[in-house]
């Protein structure tokens, strides 16, 4: 048992120690679009992991060994890889904006310091952030 701790503690601490992700975040939810995205941005949906989840529980028999049966049939299809590599992927996501401090969406942050929450409109938002670093002296790429 407390090997299985360590491993966790220890998986934990290195998705910690992360280095600050340069480029550009976008955190949203399904109900709230976001436009305007540059195609070198990363787009993340924090409500993907639930919305996931219910795709993969929906409709599972009321009768507990049914269910099971009908869960693990679920897991040896073809296509449960594509859905588990999208679940995988939705949890990091909303684990990225945990670890980073995003208070709402939509959220467009830069280089994982600086963010502009409310702005639907990627390419404003980025805008707002260039102005801020511009008039504060800060170098700002092209």
């Amino acid at each position: 048992m407390a090997r299985r701790s360590t491993r966790w503690l220890i998986l934990l601490l290195s998705m910690l120690a992360l280095p600050a992700w340069a480029g550009v975040e976008v955190f949203t939810t399904a109900g709230q679009p976001v436009m305007n995205v540059p195609s070198d941005a990363a787009v993340i949906e924090l409500d993907a992991p639930a919305r996931l989840d219910t795709q993969l529980s929906a409709e599972l028999p009321a009768d507990r060994q049914q269910a099971r049966q009908e869960a693990l049939r679920r897991l040896q299809a073809p296509d449960w890889q594509a859905k588990r590599e999208a679940l995988k992927r939705a949890a990091m996501g909303t684990a990225r904006a945990w670890m980073i401090g995003v208070e709402k969406v939509p959220a467009v942050v830069v280089d994982s310091q600086y963010v502009v929450y409310g702005e639907a409109d990627v390419t404003a938002a980025l805008a707002e952030i260039q102005a801020y670093r511009k008039a504060n002296g800060q170098e700002v790429s092209p």
